[in-house]
């Protein structure tokens, strides 16, 4: 006698065996989607930084169609936004090592720059947990995201020539490459992927120094990784930045370095520290509001935003106190 499986039984049928190639793709489509799940999740409780009145929509587009799949950007865009607008932009780039994290990290201060007046987005790119990529790809993707902005600005409402990149970690070193490192995008492509301004947290900037001082570094050969270290390549026209450290995170380093290249070159870097605060102190209250009201003030200064900043700082608030350079030399 034929016997059923209490599962089949659920269905009134048996059920007939998918192909072991089935269940593999199935099985990873189930976990890449947890994955996915997990990361999003990880951001949810993020302070919201916008007024209760802020009117802000969300869209999202698809900028780049990789082998590894389909790249978007996470727009948030001002209450009276018209494609036919002329407004300064900003693209972030979330943190996670170039092997996990996602693009709500950084939706807090895209809603609050959007009720500022700007258009903002939040990218996608490839990583190692996903797309089993190296960061070089990575690199290729922030500044694919940069060139898109400013090819689709017409229908966008951008300005192509005030747009700033901005990222944390991993992402603040993506940003700093599409400002400062050549190649990694189509030989002469008539779009720049470079920005007019740098909006930076915690950003890796001596990728080669880390990985010297490190016994486990990106997969990538000694050329690959120097090519994708920003600090390498500072020069008189690097965009200005503004950048934030916690006194006690060990990548402060390259933010000194970054520094010491840049102040003698007439360069602008706005080095802004938190005493006592390690690595990602900005993603949590009350740093995430006083990072978010500091990038304001910085904005405004460039003219890219207009009146008194709207984020509410708690009153006893801790302060961030302006670095200044060669702090700690300009060399290794």
């Amino acid at each position: 006698m034929k016997t059923t499986s209490l599962e089949s039984l659920q269905f009134g049928l048996t059920r007939p065996r998918l192909p072991a190639t089935c269940v593999a793709f199935l099985t990873l489509a189930v976990s890449a989607f947890a994955a996915e799940t997990r990361r999003a999740d990880r951001f949810r409780d993020l302070p919201k930084l916008v007024t209760p009145d802020a009117a802000v929509r969300h869209e999202d587009r698809v900028y780049r169609d990789t082998p590894q799949g389909e790249l978007s950007l996470h727009f948030s865009l001002p209450g009276s936004w018209k494609p036919t607008d002329h407004r300064p932009t900003i693209v972030f780039f979330f943190g996670g090592g170039w092997k996990q994290g996602h693009y709500t990290q950084f939706v807090p201060q895209a809603d609050y720059f959007a009720s500022r007046g700007m258009v903002a987005a939040c990218a996608d790119y490839r990583i190692a947990s996903i797309h089993r990529t190296t960061p070089d790809t990575c690199v290729e993707d922030a500044k694919a995201a940069v060139r898109w902005l400013r090819e689709h600005a017409a229908e966008w409402g951008v300005d192509p020539d005030r747009i700033v990149a901005a990222g944390g970690s991993a992402g603040g070193h993506l940003a700093a490459c599409t400002a400062l490192v050549p190649g990694f995008e189509p030989a002469n492509s008539p779009v720049s992927s470079k920005p007019n301004a740098l909006m930076l947290f915690n950003p890796a900037l001596n990728i080669d120094e880390l990985v010297r001082d490190r016994t486990t570094a990106p997969a990538l050969d000694t050329a690959t990784i120097e090519a994708i270290t920003p600090n390498r390549f500072v020069a008189a026209g690097t965009p200005p930045a503004v950048i934030f450290f916690g006194s006690d995170d060990p990548l402060l380093l390259g933010a000194d370095r970054y520094l010491a290249k840049a102040v003698p070159l007439g360069v602008r870097a706005d080095l802004w520290v938190a005493a006592g605060q390690p690595h990602g102190f900005f993603n949590r209250a009350p740093w995430i509001q006083v990072t978010a009201r500091q990038a304001d003030e910085f904005l405004r200064s460039l003219g890219y935003l207009e009146g008194e900043p709207t984020i509410a700082v708690p009153e006893s608030a801790p302060t961030l106190a302006r670095r200044a350079a060669a702090v700690r030399g300009a060399t290794p």
